[in-house]
């Protein structure tokens, strides 16, 4: 692959990938100014879909949403026509945020610094005093406000998932999600009309990259996740596999708890910290789940780069969107999710089990630390390189989970993107 040609000035020395390619990752690429400013430009305002919100939380004309890609802040609105439209949050004037709130309703945008007022599609629409005062000042002849408009994003949805683009080059949505991995998407949100059960937001002290690389890597679950073997809910030797996308960036990891399964030693024979006979749930059935979809699989956990993930622990479901804000910090939104048509059964079980995802989810908590364990322990070791060879050196899809496979995947994406 062709090298990048990226400003090194300031670095420690010139940035190439190492000849062994995927299985060797630099640690200097979790900590360089340089190669994160490419990423804004290469990757979240380049080819590239980020998973913006819900269609969900724009229900009716008017909704509307202030999120992200990458560091660009952005609104997402439905419009009286029905349709989403997003637009940078940036107003055309002097650069103010044009919209403050999170979440709302309203039928028109208006920047508190200067009073420039936006449609729900993000066009420029009127200037305070644009005629000036008395005949005096304003803006010039000819102004025309339309041509001075925030940038516009793409925006394309499925599954009532809403993403954005500010490339018109990037592939249709679908395409770029890929059939395997969108049929498992389907999966999940193709059961009903989704309802927002909760959100969380939470502060990670490491690169973005060592995030979503954590949600790949499906060989760590059942290693760091102590509840996971303990209580049987995903273990390495039960059945499951791995799909990873063509282009690498999107991926699914599954396994499935088979009735009666007698679990073999592979655990206890190598001393590895997977399960603790002391522990105990007060409430039994707080893993007392229904198969509500009807394939046996008990946990899934789906991404698509570079930032989306959605997750089944059982029978809780929760979307989440991975932020760069930094080099050394991310920010993880946590969307948990239901059905209208659940019945108060599925809800409550839902609820429960709710508890083993999020910040403090005690199948998720940990992955809230090990990024920046990694980030600390790699601090003076930019010339270093990780090892993620484990399944060899590919990127396919595999029926084992033993395998880095979706890891490696994902650096193939990245490095296409970057042009590494």
């Amino acid at each position: 692959m062709q090298e990048a040609t990226i400003d090194t000035s300031g670095l420690r020395g010139p940035r190439t990938w190492p000849e062994e390619g995927l299985t060797r990752i630099p640690y200097w690429a979790y900590q360089d100014e340089a190669i994160y400013q490419r990423e804004q430009q290469r990757i979240y305002r380049g080819n590239a879909w980020n998973y913006l919100c819900l269609e969900a939380d724009l229900a009716t004309p008017g909704d509307f949403v202030s999120t992200f890609a990458g560091e660009t802040p952005v609104v997402v609105a439905r419009d009286n026509d029905g349709e989403l439209y997003a637009f940078e949050n940036r107003c055309s004037h002097r650069g103010a945020l044009i919209c403050l709130e999170n979440q709302g309703h309203a039928e028109q945008f208006t920047c508190v610094y200067h009073a420039w007022s936006y449609d729900l599609q993000g066009t420029l629409k009127g200037v305070a005093f644009e005629k000036g005062v008395g005949g005096q000042g304003g803006m010039p002849e000819g102004f025309c406000k339309e041509e001075h408009s925030p940038r516009k994003l793409r925006v394309a949805s499925t599954c009532g998932l809403v993403f954005g683009s500010f490339s018109d080059d990037v592939p249709d949505l679908e395409d770029y999600i890929g059939e395997a991995v969108l049929a498992r998407i389907q999966r999940i949100l193709g059961k009903g009309e989704v309802e927002v059960l909760g959100r969380f937001t939470q502060k990670l002290p490491n690169n973005w990259k060592l995030y979503f690389e954590n949600v790949k890597d499906s060989y760590h679950a059942s290693l760091l996740h102590l509840f996971l073997t303990t209580f049987d809910v995903n273990r390495l030797t039960q059945k499951g596999g791995l799909i990873v996308s063509e282009d690498g960036g999107n991926h699914v990891s599954y396994s499935m708890v088979v009735p009666d399964e007698v679990h073999g030693s592979e655990y206890r024979d190598q001393g590895i910290r997977s399960e603790n006979a002391q522990y105990r749930l007060h409430d039994t059935s707080f893993l007392e789940g229904t198969d509500e979809i009807g394939d046996g699989i008990t946990l899934q956990i789906l991404s698509v780069f570079p930032g989306f993930v959605l997750g089944q622990v059982w029978n809780s479901f929760v979307v989440r969107q991975v932020l760069p804000k930094g080099i050394e910090e991310t920010e993880l939104n946590w969307t948990y999710i239901g059905f209208k048509s659940d019945t108060p059964e599925q809800r409550k079980a839902r609820l429960k089990q709710l508890n083993l995802v999020g910040p403090a989810g005690l199948v998720s908590m940990e992955d809230g630390c090990v990024g920046g364990f990694v980030q600390r322990g790699t601090a003076t070791a930019g010339d270093e390189r990780a090892i993620v060879q484990m399944g060899g050196d590919s990127t396919a899809s595999s029926e084992t989970r033993a395998t880095e496979a979706s890891v490696r995947g994902f650096w193939k994406a990245y490095r296409n993107h970057m042009g590494l």
